[in-house]
């Protein structure tokens, strides 16, 4: 059976991956996941973070600000590190940051896959 829709009357259209959603968090947090391989894509993600923010729900809000504080946090963290490989620790500090976002994608991951708000979205560490 089809579903009457009065003339005139554009299809109602479904939430799809670039518009605010629980589907569009998903992707952001698998693009950060996937810039370790294909470095470009983080920068995409906190693109649709920022574009996003601000037009969903607000258990929503708060996995936008928990994946723009994580791209931004990273690339500090990253840069730190990178100044930090003249004395040698930096290496370690590298891995360290790599293993952060990690966590930092897997918590947004579970969180909203069980419609969860990020308890603390504007921590700096988890």
């Amino acid at each position: 059976m089809t579903d009457y829709q009065p003339q005139g009357t554009p299809p109602a259209r479904q939430a799809g991956w670039f518009d605010p959603g629980v589907s569009n968090i998903q992707l952001i947090y698998v693009l950060y996941l996937v810039s370790f391989v294909v470095g470009i894509t983080g920068l995409v993600g906190v693109v649709l973070a920022y574009l996003n923010r601000g037009k969903s729900e607000a258990w929503l809000e708060t996995h936008y600000t928990w994946a723009i504080r994580t791209f931004w946090i990273g690339v500090l963290y990253a840069f730190i590190s990178m100044l930090l490989m003249f004395v040698g620790i930096g290496f370690l500090m590298m891995i360290l940051v790599a293993i952060w976002i990690v966590v930092r994608c897997v918590i947004g991951l579970q969180a909203v896959s069980r419609g969860e708000p990020i308890k603390n979205p504007e921590s700096w560490i988890l």
